[in-house]
């Protein structure tokens, strides 16, 4: 965001993230009926994220994302672009990881993949772990225990990818366990968690402009509720003003109802509806 994301906001009392790109999310269902060929979450983003590297050439990003972006795809996605290209999100504790494969002996297919290597819920059992000083979420800082870890995943048919994972257990206050992994194994542990609680302002702003700006959810299934949140739809019903001159009404036509009375909306073109 630049110097954007620092300007003040009277209302807000953190930094405030803004969107500047969306894409929509059709369901399974709906395109099936359409014939549409369904794209998941995460393929919608691999595509937001290919055209920020077309529109900004010369700049790397960061991206973190919750668990619905954790995915191989995006993982591998990132992956072939790590020049500019950097991911940041959850880990199963369950997730199935690889050492790198064995060198070729010269015979047979070269193998893909190396040996399993402990889950990320049992490795973090058994190592020791490090006591940090991290950024967290709201904008503090905290007192968090950390272990780092190496594998691969792997998905048939989609190749390997190289993972840095890291287990979080905050030494203070009541907060789960996390598991965060990212592409670049150069990565420190306090930057990955500083970056992954960065994006708590991700719903901070969504709650704090649901309440100041009246803006509705950004989550909406109904034909109503989108255009609401776009500021298209008109409300179901309106206290009556008559269209006298004296009460502030057009003037040129008489009384569209009966005043001290209410009515529905109507979403019409008829001159009392206009009135309103």
């Amino acid at each position: 965001m630049g110097r954007a994301d620092r300007v003040p906001v009277p209302f807000a009392k953190r930094r405030w993230t803004l969107p500047i790109l969306i894409d929509l999310y059709r369901t399974p269902e709906l395109d099936r009926a359409e014939k549409h060929p369904h794209k998941t979450p995460a393929q919608l983003m691999c595509r937001r994220l290919r055209l920020l590297l077309l529109r900004f050439p010369d700049r790397t990003f960061v991206f973190t994302g919750d668990s619905g972006y954790g995915t191989h795809e995006v993982a591998r996605f990132c992956d072939r672009h790590r020049a500019r290209r950097t991911p940041i999100s959850t880990l199963h504790p369950d997730a199935n990881l690889f050492a790198p494969p064995p060198p070729y002996s010269g015979q047979g297919r070269p193998r893909i993949k190396g040996a399993r290597v402990p889950k990320p819920r049992q490795a973090a059992e058994t190592a020791s772990r490090t006591r940090l000083t991290v950024v967290w979420y709201g904008g503090g800082t905290r007192w968090v225990e950390a272990r780092t870890g190496t594998g691969h995943g792997y998905k048939g048919g989609c190749g390997r990818v190289p993972l840095r994972g890291v287990f979080v257990r905050a030494a203070t206050g009541a907060h789960r366990d996390e598991y965060l992994f990212t592409t670049d194994p150069a990565l420190w542990a306090d930057a990955v968690i500083g970056a992954y609680c960065g994006r708590w302002s991700i719903e901070t702003t969504f709650q704090e402009a649901r309440s100041a700006l009246g803006l509705e959810t950004t989550r909406g299934r109904r034909r109503s509720e989108r255009e609401r949140s776009r500021g298209r739809a008109r409300p179901r019903s309106r206290s009556p003003t008559p269209c006298a001159p004296s009460a502030g009404g057009c003037g040129t036509r008489p009384l569209c109802h009966r005043p001290g009375t209410a009515r529905p909306f109507r979403n019409s073109r008829t001159p009392s509806a206009n009135c309103y």
